[in-house]
């Protein structure tokens, strides 16, 4: 989306009461939801705007909240229908607008000019151009599609989801080309990917505004064109904290680590204060380049900026960040601290201690979790999966499985299954392993059959290691370490005939087996890596997204 004019705001809540504006935490809305609900306030029409506004908007990743109490109002306003589609198209999961939007008028609530651009937008961001377009006809029918606010996302919409002709038609079809609709059309190219379009609007607009210069820069660092983006950069009369970030977060993309680092430099020296999203990039830059020394410096800078607090994103990125350079007690030690956790948080703390090691640990924090009511979900179960795996513990590991499917609804993932492979092939009950494997509601694919590969080797199990490799031949993924690993196999049980046979196939179908390497840091430490997906390091990267864009979006 896009800013609007000034002229045509959404109403905000920008002259709350004390009260409410205080209200930037998980556990103060809950005290304050609570004291409506004791003293009878929760039928004020204005506390429980304040509510759905706060929960939706203003608590990060709020959301959820919102609905539950969203639901239980049983005659919303038009403003809290709208706040709602605001917030779940913001959102990670903007398929809510829609289903809200659905709701609205089967109640017979009468949209207005803000309501539809929330739907467009939450359509863009999922790609659903037939119903953006039956939107667009409902806009026209209900007489918006000369309002400004309306126009300019339409512009967007379709300029994203490959109408780029319609886009273009809108955009000619204005009276007054205003530098929002020219940074619009700008915006769609760009996210189309079509950068030389792009930059052919951006430089016929009569006038440039920051946001139109943050949408060319953002595009550009997303492109990892940093060349261009510097370029740009250096021309901007006067960036903004976006501006700095799009940067900053364009080096991290490209893996240019150290010059997200000197960006983040020079910004503090012109006097430019950071926020969350530059931090949060610079320890994910941290995190993937492995640097524990500028790591900690960021993590100082972090607690001076909070004033020794942790927002609940910046202490899971940390966490994500000192189990991955191999510090758990530090990563440990910044969970204690932390006031308010969400699933992620202990997702983090649990994926970091059992692929650390610390197996024994990993599962008393989930059994920490369990007792005071956290309910886990899928990556959860991930990282207590592996903890069993590490530690040896197949039958807790099999009642966890079950756990995970029975009580929490849990459908196994091919990550789960490849966990329990792993959980009986680490015991050398290889037998089980292969029946598990045959059991599986789900198609096994190469690292299932590589698990139990490796199994194999570690067993020296001969049979069953040449079934894995001839899965793997079917699935087209025979690659020069299990062609390697069965071969070892072969040699352990003394079958050299067996092995040169495999070294020939190997030399006949032209597979070549890659020099091993060792990754050593300067002071000589090897750097930790896990093969953990984490959530919450997703979940971090999506907002940055959505920041780094905020030029776009609607406010």
């Amino acid at each position: 989306m896009i800013r609007r004019q000034t002229n045509d705001k959404i109403p905000n809540f920008h002259q709350r009461s004390s009260l409410w504006s205080k209200c930037t935490t998980f556990r103060k809305l809950r005290q304050i939801h609570a004291y409506m609900v004791v003293n009878g306030f929760n039928t004020s029409k204005f506390n429980l705007r304040e509510l759905i506004y706060v929960s939706a908007l203003v608590i990060p990743s709020g959301i959820s909240y919102a609905h539950e109490v969203f639901d239980h109002i049983t005659q919303p306003d038009r403003f809290m229908w709208n706040t709602m589609l605001r917030g779940s198209a913001q959102s990670p999961n903007p398929a809510n607008t829609v289903s809200l939007f659905t709701q609205m008028e089967r109640r017979g609530i009468q949209p207005d000019r803000y309501t539809f651009p929330f739907v467009l937008k939450a359509c863009t961001k999922l790609s659903w151009s037939i119903l953006g377009c039956a939107v667009h006809g409902k806009i026209t029918k209900h007489g918006f599609d000369e309002n400004t606010f309306a126009k300019n996302t339409l512009i967007y919409f379709h300029a994203n989801v490959g109408e780029i002709e319609i886009a273009s038609a809108l955009f000619d079809s204005s009276a007054t080309k205003q530098v929002v609709a020219w940074s619009a059309l700008t915006a769609g190219y760009a996210r189309r990917g079509n950068l030389g379009m792009a930059r052919k609007v951006f430089d016929e607009m009569p006038e440039k505004d920051l946001i139109s210069w943050n949408v060319m820069i953002t595009a550009y660092a997303k492109m990892r064109q940093m060349e261009s983006a510097k370029a740009l950069f250096t021309q901007v009369p006067n960036p903004d904290i976006v501006t700095w970030n799009a940067m900053i977060a364009g080096y991290v993309t490209s893996g240019m680590h150290t010059h997200a680092l000197q960006m983040f430099d020079e910004m503090t020296r012109v006097g430019e204060q950071p926020d969350e999203v530059t931090m949060l990039t610079l320890v994910t830059a941290c995190t993937n380049s492995g640097d524990l020394d500028i790591g900690e410096k960021i993590h100082r800078s972090v607690l001076s900026l909070g004033g020794g607090k942790l927002s609940i994103l910046l202490g899971n990125a940390l966490i994500d960040m000192y189990a991955k350079c191999g510090e758990i007690d530090k990563a440990f030690k910044i969970f204690n601290n932390m006031k308010e956790k969400v699933v992620t948080t202990w997702n983090s703390i649990i994926g970091g201690l059992a692929f650390h090691g610390s197996s024994e640990e990993a599962i008393n924090v989930f059994k920490r979790m369990r007792k005071i009511k956290i309910t886990p979900n899928e990556i959860t179960f991930v990282g207590v999966l592996v903890a069993c795996s590490h530690a040896g513990r197949v039958q807790e590991g099999q009642e966890y499985f079950n756990l995970m499917k029975k009580e929490y609804k849990i459908k196994p993932n091919i990550r789960h299954y490849g966990c329990m492979v792993d959980l009986f092939g680490r015991a050398g009950l290889l037998n089980e392993a292969f029946e598990f494997i045959d059991q599986m509601e789900i198609e096994p694919n190469d690292i299932i059959w590589r698990t139990l590969l490796g199994a194999c080797r570690v067993h020296n199990h001969v049979e069953l290691g040449k079934l894995a490799n001839e899965k793997l031949l079917k699935l087209r993924k025979g690659e020069s370490g299990d062609y390697v690993l069965l071969s070892n196999i072969y040699a352990s049980q003394g079958e050299w005939s067996g092995a040169e046979r495999l070294r020939k196939v190997m030399d006949d179908k032209g597979v070549r087996k890659e020099a091993a390497s060792s990754l050593v840091d300067a002071d000589e430490r090897m750097l930790m890596r896990f093969l953990f997906d984490s959530k919450p390091q997703m979940e971090v990267d999506k907002f940055k997204t959505k920041v780094h864009m905020k030029s776009f979006d609607v406010k």
